[in-house]
């Protein structure tokens, strides 16, 4: 094992699949990690990193226009050369995708919690053939919803409600990790006192 795998062989060892679908593609990972670089782009499977964020106080999500998944999707992205833990990856694409100055892991800071790991098939496009993404989805939040600035024009970012977030996101694995995020007793508790 490399550094290059390290960090992500033992998030996927921590981790506990909620699915036999989800068991199968922590399964594929742990195999791409054993083949050797699984961040490289040029592989038909590699893996990725996302998040969920959320705006805790008002039991909200945060979804971007994928342009080419033609979809609201959760953020994140490819590694950058020097990246080895998804966790990381996914807290600068957050970063980058919504100009949230104070995104930290939720719901301990000092815990990244990894939500969701699901492989997700890529359409060819920009140069690129069809592919997969092994993608290690995370939760973050932030306090500061209002200081949201998109990337680009084409990838627009929105609050969402839960509610409101499943019914915009795609029947596939984007939907599950929303519905997961809507159990999570926090938000739950925010949601009840928003009725109120």
């Amino acid at each position: 094992m490399t550094a290059r795998t390290t960090d992500l062989a033992a998030a996927l060892n921590e981790y506990t699949p909620q699915t036999d679908a989800e068991a199968r593609d922590v399964a594929r990972l742990r195999a791409l990690v054993a083949e050797g670089d699984p961040w490289s782009r040029s592989s038909p499977l590699h893996v990725t990193g996302s998040a969920v964020v959320v705006h805790p106080e008002t039991a909200r999500v945060l979804l971007r226009w994928h342009e080419r998944m033609q979809s609201w999707l959760q953020v994140g992205g490819h590694a950058d050369i020097g990246e080895v833990h998804p966790f990381d990856i996914a807290l600068r694409e957050a970063r980058e995708e919504t100009g949230l100055p104070d995104l930290t892991a939720w719901p301990d800071p000092a815990r990244p919690l990894l939500i969701h790991v699901a492989i997700v098939p890529v359409p060819a496009g920009r140069g690129e053939p069809s592919h997969e993404h092994g993608d290690v989805r995370y939760l973050l939040a932030t306090s500061r919803p209002a200081d949201l600035i998109p990337e680009s024009r084409s990838a627009e970012v929105r609050w969402f409600t839960l509610n409101d977030a499943l019914r915009t996101v795609p029947q596939d694995s984007t939907r599950e990790t929303i519905e997961r995020v809507a159990q999570m007793p926090q938000l739950m508790r925010s949601t009840a006192r928003s009725r109120a």
